[in-house]
């Protein structure tokens, strides 16, 4: 596998990021335009159904990334009981879903520092992923 850094660890499906976004939004465009020439209770129903068709689309690309978001932060607990000092460990419930994702990519070597620098200076999740030097590839994220 290709190796990873914050430039490129985001993962694109084309189909689902690309095709089935682009035929989601060109049925609900079409429905609008189906509404517009010809209000029926078939043009709404297909508005509703193009609506429907969207909201599935995004919520199943949240559900999934909030399951893996629960996965991270249990591996990532598991990792800081073995690495991080116990003032650490004792506040990583401070830590924002976002720090605990942007910790996961760090390595083992600087985990501990960037852990502190994330809850003295609330750094967010990003800024976390831009200051980790050595990059601990996840190739499973969704």
């Amino acid at each position: 596998m290709a190796e990873q850094s914050f430039a490129n660890h985001r993962r694109f499906v084309p189909l689902y990021h690309f095709l089935l976004a682009g035929l989601i939004a060109v049925d609900l465009v079409w429905s609008l335009v189906a509404l517009y020439r010809d209000p029926s209770g078939a043009t709404i129903r297909g508005v509703l159904v193009g609506l429907a068709l969207v909201l599935v689309y995004l919520y199943s690309r949240v559900f999934a990334l909030k399951a893996q978001d629960r996965v991270i932060r249990l591996e990532e607990r598991l990792r800081f009981a073995r690495l991080l000092p116990e003032d650490l460990q004792q506040r990583t419930g401070e830590l924002s879903p976002g720090q605990w994702v942007g910790l996961r990519f760090a390595g083992d070597g600087e985990v501990v520092e960037l852990c502190r620098l994330a809850l003295e200076e609330g750094l967010s999740g990003e800024e976390v992923k831009k200051r980790v030097q050595h990059w601990r590839a996840d190739h499973f994220r969704l």
